[in-house]
């Protein structure tokens, strides 16, 4: 793929051919598959039929209204991380963390996001992936509506994509102000003191992350902090140095028994992993429950969120 034929060529510039081309073709030959592909078997969330017999079965019992309202109902949840080696400059800092909007699906919880992120105290914002509802199709409504939560978000901001994602989405979230993380490594400064924040492309359908190039320029010892949109990347980046990774797309089940017991994490990870935070090695994790939801606008068990997250240095 010659850049000059390339649709995209300040993508490929950034991502290289081979990620650009790997990208674009399953985009078009399997985005939609409900079986095989990326590191699960079975892929939930191309699954229509099932979805449409979800939607009708809680009309049919009564219980859409109840998990449409557990869907609008966004918790603020506070967390705190201790990491070895924190620079002093970054203790207490403080971190916002939302993860699959899927803001298309039912646009009346747009502005609940909005209205939930006032007031917010923090540092640094970050998105980690799944902005439209489908996983194909238009998604100008998905664009348009996360144009205006990146706007209530304070700078700085920076996201990453997700399976439900295509890299054509790039331009308009950048556009918006948020910029993504396509297999790059930004460093965070305060008071002269450095930690680094990078970003994967999906690491669940599209296989598209490389943390070979992420590592590249982050100097050994220091703190560093990985987005990556599933967890189930969780032994690559323990391995390649990461303290801390925040990850998403599970939405911790989003239709659940009682005590949040997940019926369906839709990635190949530990049970532990699914939701909250987790450890691996010397690399702790937070796999958020999600702040919108995919498939059927309800919930159950399963509050969505926005998490805040506080680093601390360990003693």
């Amino acid at each position: 793929m010659d850049s000059n034929d390339s649709p995209f060529p300040r993508l490929q510039e950034r991502v290289g051919e081979a990620h650009l081309r790997q990208r674009i073709t399953l985009q078009v030959e399997k985005a939609d598959r409900v079986f095989g592909g990326g590191r699960t078997l079975f892929h939930i969330e191309n699954a229509e039929t099932l979805s449409v017999l979800i939607y009708y079965t809680l009309k049919l019992t009564g219980l859409f209204n109840w998990g449409h309202r557990n869907f609008l109902d966004i918790q603020i949840l506070e967390n705190e991380i201790e990491i070895v080696d924190l620079p002093s400059a970054f203790d207490g800092y403080r971190i916002v963390h939302l993860s699959d909007l899927h803001l298309d699906i039912d646009p009346t919880i747009t502005p609940i996001i909005i209205d939930r992120l006032k007031g917010l105290q923090y540092d640094l914002a970050v998105v980690t992936g799944d902005y439209r509802a489908g996983t194909g199709g238009n998604y100008n409504l998905a664009m348009q509506e996360t144009a205006k939560v990146i706007k209530a978000l304070k700078e700085p901001r920076y996201g990453i994509l997700g399976n439900h994602d295509f890299i054509e989405f790039v331009p308009y979230l950048e556009e918006a102000g948020l910029p993504i993380l396509l297999n790059e490594t930004i460093i965070l400064e305060r008071d002269g003191e450095k930690i680094y924040l990078s970003g994967v492309d999906d690491p669940h359908f599209y296989e598209t992350d490389n943390l070979q190039r992420t590592r590249e320029g982050i100097p050994n010892g220091s703190v560093s902090i990985l987005l990556a949109h599933s967890p189930e990347l969780y032994r690559s980046a323990a391995a390649s140095g990461y303290d801390l990774m925040f990850s998403g797309h599970t939405h911790s089940g989003q239709i659940c028994l009682p005590g949040r017991l997940i019926l369906l994490g839709n990635a190949r990870c530990p049970y532990k992993m699914l939701y909250g935070n987790w450890t691996h090695k010397t690399m702790q994790g937070y796999t958020s429950a999600g702040t919108g939801g995919s498939g059927v606008p309800v919930r159950f068990f399963c509050p969505p969120e926005i998490v805040v997250h506080t680093l601390r240095r360990a003693a």
